[in-house]
């Protein structure tokens, strides 16, 4: 009965989205002018529809950096620090796909690193885009623990199988633009994360850290939306659902869970007069788990938010609020401002603040994305974001040269955190777990970028987060010190990139990040900073072919995105871009 209920609750909810959809059709959206990226999934968000902005352009000077390789030991659904380390670097030269309808890229390396690349525009016109693109990451290296515990070797293979494939469409009509698409993907890993305590040596050996967990996850998306002033009433509809599984659970006799998320986003709004617009946007997620070792009940999570924009001739205001509710176990309903202005002071230069906030649905496909070795069976409590404010200044005031200095406020009810988990068996173990503690942040950063011509990039950003964590209660043993758990303090990251002649580029960037502290029932412990710098060289032979090295961790410095789980010392990637 329960599953004949579940049925049809999603063709209900299928069918609304879907008689919504055929009332309008899609926005001028950026979708069909992007070059050909791989991206990983489409994010349903809510757009402005009609916003004319009568600021001064304030340009970022244009940055030609080599595609950032998304695949690293973790990536993120929400990023829970200013700047997220990516560890693999940069791979991809900087041919520009755009001008041919394929490309492909295959690149090897030492610790058995893989990669692939490949993507082409089936249909390619001012209307109808069609692009099919498939990804593969992989590693079978060992690395090496920072503190291995006596009688306990210090190396563990590291196994990372990634891939993803997925096809994407969109059509233009005279008044919207139509999108659908879906992806596919599969990653095997092991558990080789070292525990925290004690017992570690003598529990460790016994458990299996070869046997690989499986993630999978289907996601079809589908969406249409008005283009500007096509119609008095704009809008926006889309709607995605997200299947995701995994092969095992605490056991390997037993199966994971299977999580059924639907996702749909409506947005509706009416210019009034010349410079105002309102509306309203809704923003609805439906979850059901199945598991044979734990019931879990249906939730819905959502986000209502009216709003109200004006613009004058050197400022821009929205006035809103978001009103977000939670159902399900935790069941609860609260507020958040969705206000932000801004306003030119300067020649080309912008003073601006925001303050919003979210609810952060931490369901199990969001959290394998953030960190895939946590607890399979523990989904993450909603996060409530109460309050998450920006203030700053940007200008593009001298020629190619652009800076931002900010700074900004958040208060967030669960914030998710990984800590070392205890829940060790004999068989088949996750090393970490997540726990939702109150979380408090205020942070200070700035960021500059300055190219000149084509022969040079500079690119620069610091962050300092200041943390309150509330630890709350906390079972066997004295309550630890309210640190912020993995998350940093001070996070820099810089770039370079050089270009001798036309067809050859050299680029730098060094990425660091200092401060974070691990919290255990035991105590505490100072995690070792991140201190990375990579080397990648390019060379595009012509416009088909191209050839880059990349050179990563130079410093050959040994530390952990979370603890327990070291990543790549010094490593090296050969590879080769083609476009066709």
């Amino acid at each position: 009965m329960k599953k004949i209920n579940y049925i049809k609750a999603i063709t209900v909810v299928t069918l609304l989205f879907a008689s919504l959809g055929v009332q309008a059709q899609q926005e001028e959206t950026k979708n069909l002018n992007r070059e050909m990226t791989l991206e990983r999934e489409y994010d349903p968000s809510v757009q402005d529809a009609n916003k004319v902005n009568t600021l001064p352009e304030i340009k970022e000077p244009e940055v030609r950096k080599i595609p950032i390789d998304y695949a690293g030991i973790t990536l993120p659904a929400f990023p829970t620090k200013e700047i997220w380390q990516l560890p693999s670097g940069n791979i991809l030269t900087e041919m520009e796909y755009n001008k041919r309808r394929g490309y492909l890229n295959l690149a090897g390396g030492t610790y058995t690193n893989l990669n692939g690349d490949f993507g082409y525009h089936i249909l390619n016109t001012d209307k109808d885009r069609l692009n099919i693109f498939f990804t593969h990451r992989s590693s079978n290296g060992k690395v090496k623990y920072l503190d291995a515990p006596e009688g306990l070797e210090d190396k563990i293979k590291a196994k990372d199988n990634n891939n993803l494939g997925g096809l994407q469409f969109a059509h233009a009509f005279e008044g919207a633009t139509m999108h659908l698409g879906g992806t596919y993907g599969y990653r095997a890993y092991n558990y080789y994360g070292l525990p925290y305590g004690y017992w570690t040596s003598s529990v460790l050996p016994q458990i299996d850290r070869e046997t690989n967990q499986v993630d999978q996850a289907i996601r079809i998306n589908a969406g249409v939306a008005s283009h500007p002033g096509a119609s008095a009433i704009g809008y926006r509809v889309a709607v995605d659902y997200t299947n995701f599984s995994q092969k095992y659970a605490y056991h390997k006799e037993l199966d994971g869970i299977t999580e059924h998320t639907i996702h749909g986003v409506i947005d509706i709004n009416k210019a009034v007069g010349t410079s105002q617009l309102l509306g309203i946007a809704a923003d609805l997620n439906y979850f059901a788990i199945s598991s044979p070792m734990v019931t879990y009940e249906n939730k819905a999570v959502g986000t209502l938010s009216p709003y109200y924009r004006m613009e004058g001739g050197n400022w821009n205001l929205q006035l809103g609020a978001n009103m977000m509710f939670t159902t399900g176990n935790f069941k609860k309903v609260f507020f958040s401002p969705n206000v932000a202005a801004n306003v030119e002071i300067a020649d080309k230069t912008v003073f601006y603040a925001n303050a919003g906030g979210q609810v952060r649905n931490n369901s199990f496909f969001e959290l394998s994305q953030v960190n895939r070795f946590a607890n399979p069976y523990g989904s993450g409590p909603v996060s409530r974001n109460w309050l998450n404010s920006r203030v700053g200044v940007k200008s593009g005031v001298a020629p190619g040269f652009w800076f931002d200095v900010f700074g900004g406020y958040e208060i967030t009810d669960d914030y998710i955190f990984f800590l070392p988990s205890n829940d060790l068996t004999e068989d088949f173990s996750h090393t970490m777990r997540n726990w939702g503690l109150e979380a408090k942040r205020l942070l200070f950063g700035a960021s500059l970028k300055y190219a000149y011509q084509n022969l040079m990039e500079f690119t620069l950003k610091g962050v300092y987060n200041s943390w309150d964590v509330d630890p709350g209660a906390w079972d066997g043993g004295p309550t630890p010190e309210a640190y912020a758990f993995g998350n940093p303090e001070f996070e820099l990251n810089a770039g370079i990139t050089l270009r001798p002649i036309e067809k050859l580029a050299f680029a730098l960037d060094y990425n660091y990040a200092g401060g974070r502290y691990i919290s255990f029932q035991m105590g505490d412990e100072k995690m070792k900073d991140i201190n990375e710098l990579n080397l990648t060289a390019t060379y595009a032979l012509n416009k088909t072919f191209g050839a880059y090295v990349k050179l990563n961790n130079l410093l050959f410095q040994e530390y952990e995105l979370f603890y327990g789980i070291p990543t790549q010392k010094f490593n090296a990637m050969v590879g080769i871009n083609l476009n066709f």
